[in-house]
């Protein structure tokens, strides 16, 4: 047993903890807070209290676990809400009310509900970690119980099929191992796996200027950086119900609590679009709002990344959504402001980029222990001040995520959503993801995005020099490109998160709505060519028809396009005869 030596904030300095470890949990001061070793220093432990340190005195006594802040895994993670530690905040309220009592101790995971199991193993069978000892159903999720990572053995004993709670003994090893529905793993020690394999699959998100201009790889890392009122949040809230993840896991760290309140409103009666039930049956939230101690904050990213690889481990794809790890950085600076570090630029502590690499490196999509392949794709959200891209957060994701969607304000205030400025935003999975979309998509996919490409950068071009002379200064030729990029920004790019049909689109109609905007391109200049003038392309009807293309439902795209690409074959030629 140690004392307390010196307080600051959420850091609390104590000495004579004997056989004290990195990263062990300790239980500081009379109320018992939870706290975690960060630092030794001879006699002196330093250590972040993931609860609020007022009324601590100097001599109390703290107390070490011996063990590190680890995670009960297991059935009942689903449609569950958690604190940044993996508290259930149902049950919080429940004990404390909807305030967190200092102290407070509640079960990650239901303790008296019985599970369905159903054994894959018997008895003298060999296991080695993460093989699968057998299945649990939760709502329509197949939840496989996982042997250990860190356990093998050959099996003496094992349950046959009926119900059990999680602190049922359902397997036991020949070296005396007992093996529940659920185990405890750190937090800061990422999960082990067979082999990492090459991301080559898309992380389809059915957001058109993200699965096509800059797609994500399934086990792949995206940050998603932007000022206040960008669309941050409704982004990942639509990347969560559209993207084609298995399972979702949101982290909100230290957003504003009405921002944590409109994600934990909406989230429930959210409509999974795979299952047609709620989404919230596939999804784990943590919530870590802004005026909850700001050290639990810091462990939160840590804890939703080891939930997520759990769910790998079980040959899930699950995606994670961090938001936002600009909080999580400030957490990182005030800790260690306290503890009275040397400040990098702008206060941020000097192993900034370090701690952001060894969470965004834990993504991947990897052959898990048990043989079968697994992913977890990374999307943080980054919160600039001010929307400057330079600051050190920005910066430091910047090197060390593949895909960067920045979001714009100016697009955001001009009601142009998803507001992704195309101009800014990279994506370095495109080479590796060619083979993909050649094969799934159509054998000219790259051809047909390149020539979209063209299309928005001529327009960009030439919308600098209508700002400086006016657009009837340009030739007919120009006026058309001008057009046919504003087409492919608003009919294309844009999407209507609130409306059924655009709210997602798959691959194929967003092919589809390129090749329709391609053609309007070609007969355009077919037509002017011809005689044709500007006027006859702005007034026909065919424009309006690739406006309502976005609209128009998956199973009824087909028809419209064969339809749409029917009459371009006559269009803009006004009074010219064809």
């Amino acid at each position: 047993m140690g004392v307390i030596k010196k307080i600051a904030g959420p850091a609390v300095i104590a000495e004579g903890l004997e056989g004290a470890k990195m990263y062990d949990i300790v239980r500081v001061g009379n109320e018992k807070l939870v706290g975690e070793i960060i630092r030794l220093d001879g006699n002196e432990c330093f250590i972040q209290v993931y609860e609020d340190t007022n009324g601590l005195q100097v001599g109390e006594p703290v107390v070490s676990t011996q063990l590190p802040l680890a995670l009960e895994l297991g059935p009942g993670l689903l449609n569950g809400i958690f604190d940044g530690i993996l508290r259930p905040l149902d049950k919080i309220q429940e004990v404390s009310g909807i305030y967190i009592s200092r102290g407070i101790e509640v079960s990650s995971l239901d303790r008296t509900k019985k599970w369905s199991f159903t054994p894959m193993k018997r008895v003298g069978d060999s296991v080695q970690g993460g093989d699968v000892l057998g299945t649990v159903p939760e709502f329509s999720f197949t939840h496989k119980i996982l042997v250990p990572p860190d356990k093998a053995g050959r099996i003496t004993s094992i349950v046959g099929p009926g119900e059990y709670t999680i602190d049922d003994t359902i397997a036991e090893l020949e070296d005396g191992t007992k093996l529940r529905l659920a185990h405890f793993w750190p937090v800061r020690k990422p999960r082990p796996f067979t082999r990492k394999l090459d991301p080559n699959e898309p992380f389809l998100t059915g957001m058109r200027i993200l699965d096509v201009l800059f797609p994500l790889a399934a086990g792949g890392t995206a940050a998603i950086p932007g000022p206040f009122g960008s669309g941050k949040t409704v982004t990942q809230q639509s990347i969560a119900k559209f993207g084609d993840a298995n399972i979702v896991v949101y982290v909100g760290c230290g957003e504003r609590g009405n921002e944590m309140t409109d994600v934990l409103v909406e989230f429930p009666e959210l409509e999974d679009p795979q299952t047609g039930r709620p989404l919230m049956e596939r999804t784990i939230l943590i919530a870590n709002t802004s005026n909850m101690p700001v050290a639990a904050r810091e462990a939160s990213l840590y804890t939703g990344i080891t939930i997520a690889e759990y769910f790998r481990d079980q040959g899930y794809k699950v995606s994670l959504m961090a938001d936002s790890t600009s909080r999580w950085a400030e957490a990182l600076r005030e800790i260690a402001s306290r503890l009275e570090e040397m400040p990098a630029e702008e206060g941020y502590p000097p192993y900034l980029s370090s701690r952001l690499s060894s969470f965004y490196e834990r993504s991947g999509k990897v052959t898990t222990l048990a043989g079968e392949t697994g992913a977890v794709s990374v999307i943080g959200a980054v919160s600039p001040a001010g929307g400057d891209f330079s600051e050190p957060v920005t910066q430091s994701t910047l090197r060390i995520t593949g895909g960067f969607w920045a979001l714009d304000a100016q697009l955001a205030r001009a009601r142009h959503f998803p507001a992704i400025n195309w101009a800014r935003s990279y994506s370095l999975f495109l080479g590796i993801l060619e083979p993909w979309y050649r094969q799934n998509v159509a054998p000219d996919y790259p051809e047909v995005r390149g020539q979209i490409i063209a299309m928005l950068q001529r327009e960009a071009e030439l919308q600098q020099v209508v700002q400086l002379v006016g657009p009837d200064a340009l030739q007919d030729a120009e006026r058309l490109s001008l057009e046919i990029g504003r087409i492919a920004r608003e009919d294309f790019l844009q999407q209507n998160g609130y409306d059924p049909v655009d709210a997602s689109c798959s691959m194929a109609k967003a092919y589809g709505m390129m090749q329709m905007i391609i053609a309007l391109y070609k007969q355009g200049e077919a037509a002017l060519a011809r005689g044709a003038t500007i006027a006859d392309f702005l007034g026909d009807p065919i424009i309006e028809k690739m406006g309502r293309a976005r609209y128009v439902p998956e199973a009824d795209f087909p028809a419209y396009k064969a339809e749409f690409d029917a009459q371009v074959q006559h269009a803009f030629l006004g009074s010219v005869k064809a």
